[in-house]
């Protein structure tokens, strides 16, 4: 295993293509090509030339082909011949890789995958080929969604997890970090016009799970959090002598409607925004 950071700050890789096929001949050329290609093997044994090196390869075996690796099919055995899955990307970084280059397990081409990894790969292959032969919605941001894992696979492959503490939950690590990116969203922009539907689209989640793990976390639904965090804003501008309206006072906070500002003001506070003004 190289000592390489493979710590994975972004994936957003650009797909390019999937092909599945029966090797029928011998490749004519050997060739590279300047971004990373993955191979696995679903069926059948054969040979590769790959940068002059000469490896056997048979079902469950995984070629990293990285730009600039020189590449050759040069046996196919007839009566068994290899059924192969290809994808073409670009534009991944990982760790301390250079742009592009996709780690390679003991440092070698081949990767002769086995268990639960095997049984991931070919389910993530079988996948992509059912999705790249119908042209259906959001096609091609399912083919990167699993290009994603398999190269989240490869790296998990050759990283050592780390071991979770008693007690400690990273879900709950992470929801705790979610909650408090919309916390800190509402104390910026509460003078805004703010929807769920608008931080859910932000935050690449849905509505119904931010509604869900905010309340898990602080006992409230995320747009009663804002209210009344409009209705604190307001009552301080109140209490320091604001010298304006109650319609330009709750315009301060979020409010087109000052009826529908001071309802909620006076449910909060026990009195109107123009009663606390007075005082």
């Amino acid at each position: 295993m190289e000592n390489k950071n493979m710590n994975i700050e972004e994936l957003n890789p650009t797909f390019l293509f999937t092909w599945t096929g029966k090797r029928t001949a011998d490749e004519k050329n050997y060739h590279s090509h300047d971004y990373p290609e993955l191979a696995y093997i679903l069926s059948g044994k054969g040979k590769y030339r790959i940068d002059d090196v000469v490896y056997d390869v048979a079902e469950g075996d995984l070629l990293i082909l990285n730009p600039g690796t020189k590449h050759q099919a040069i046996f196919c055995d007839g009566e068994n011949p290899t059924t192969e899955f290809f994808v073409g990307f670009t534009d991944v970084k990982i760790g301390d890789y250079e742009p592009n280059e996709i780690p390679r397990p003991g440092g070698q081409a081949v990767f002769h995958t086995k268990g639960d990894l095997r049984q991931k790969l070919f389910k993530i292959c079988a996948s992509m080929g059912a999705e790249n032969a119908v042209l259906r919605q959001g096609r091609y941001f399912m083919l990167k969604s699993y290009l994603m894992q398999m190269i989240l696979l490869i790296v998990r492959e050759q990283t050592e997890p780390v071991e979770v503490k008693t007690g400690y939950s990273f879900e709950s690590v992470n929801k705790k970090y979610v909650v408090e990116q919309i916390v800190s969203y509402f104390e910026d922009h509460y003078a805004e016009k703010i929807s769920l539907d608008q931080i859910a689209e932000n935050m690449y989640l849905s509505p119904f799970y931010i509604s869900k793990i905010f309340k898990s976390e602080t006992g409230d639904a995320p747009i009663r959090h804002l209210i009344n965090i409009r209705l604190e804003k307001a009552k301080e501008l109140l209490e320091k002598g604001w010298g304006g309206s109650i319609q330009e006072v709750a315009a301060e906070v979020g409010y087109d409607d000052a009826y529908h500002f001071s309802k909620l003001f006076k449910k909060r506070y026990g009195m109107s925004p123009s009663q606390v003004k007075k005082g």
